[in-house]
């Protein structure tokens, strides 16, 4: 959010001045898993006005207490993982979820959008047309670039002009605040092996029939033993 705020023409509140009122930037995040919240409540800190949506309706009230209105786009039943992020959407649902969005995209200052699927190419959610529909200055961020994008014509590591909407691709954003995504890592991994330590042995105990276990370990006693990987064919 501060890097599209870095790019934008406007002004992120409401300010009154002599010369009148100035309208709040408007901000659309697609995407309320923990970047989307986190880009919400950025973008509701600078004073702007923020939409959002995500495909799972139990999430409205977590956009709604941190200021933001939630989008309801009927798109049928869509559901979470056992993880809780969202499922992976049909291409019929994946239409109708662009048709929703279509109008909001092409009134939005700033629009952010952070779907991804874990081992499959990121959802492609906001076609060319309607970045070409925002007014020239908008900045649109795609944070999946990474694995493939949510929006046409982003590219990896680079800021391309389409229809004078910047469209910014900068991957590993984790490396731009390397500190805390340091301390993140580094805390889960002392947490995973303290978790499966077995003091009296000196040694880890990878239960097999362990829920945390089955979804770490990649293989066993020579073969591949982990259903993601399996299901990759």
């Amino acid at each position: 959010m501060i890097e599209a705020a870095s790019h934008c023409p406007k002004i992120f509140p409401m300010m009154m001045t002599p010369a009148g009122t100035i309208a709040p930037a408007r901000v659309f995040v697609i995407g309320a898993g923990v970047a989307g919240l986190q880009a919400i409540a950025t973008a509701k800190r600078l004073g702007a006005r923020v939409e959002a949506f995500d495909t799972r309706p139990a999430v409205a009230e977590q956009v709604q207490s941190l200021g933001a209105r939630f989008v309801n786009i009927d798109i049928g039943d869509v559901g979470e993982t056992e993880a809780g992020y969202a499922r992976e959407l049909t291409d019929e649902q994946l239409a109708m979820q662009r048709e929703g969005m279509k109008k909001i995209i092409a009134q939005s200052d700033v629009v952010i959008t952070t779907a991804q699927v874990f081992g499959r190419p990121a959802p492609r959610i906001v076609s060319r047309d309607m970045v070409e529909a925002m007014h020239p200055g908008s900045v649109v961020v795609d944070m999946a670039v990474e694995s493939g994008g949510n929006v046409e014509g982003s590219v990896l590591n680079e800021t391309v002009d389409i229809g004078g909407v910047r469209v910014i691709g900068r991957g590993n954003l984790p490396s731009e605040v390397a500190r805390n995504a340091s301390e993140m890592y580094s805390a889960n991994l002392a947490h995973f092996l303290d978790e499966f330590w077995d003091a009296g042995a000196g040694a880890l105990d990878l239960d097999p029939d362990d829920d945390i276990v089955r979804g770490c370990v990649l293989t066993r006693a020579g073969k591949v033993v982990n259903e993601a990987v399996l299901n990759l064919g």
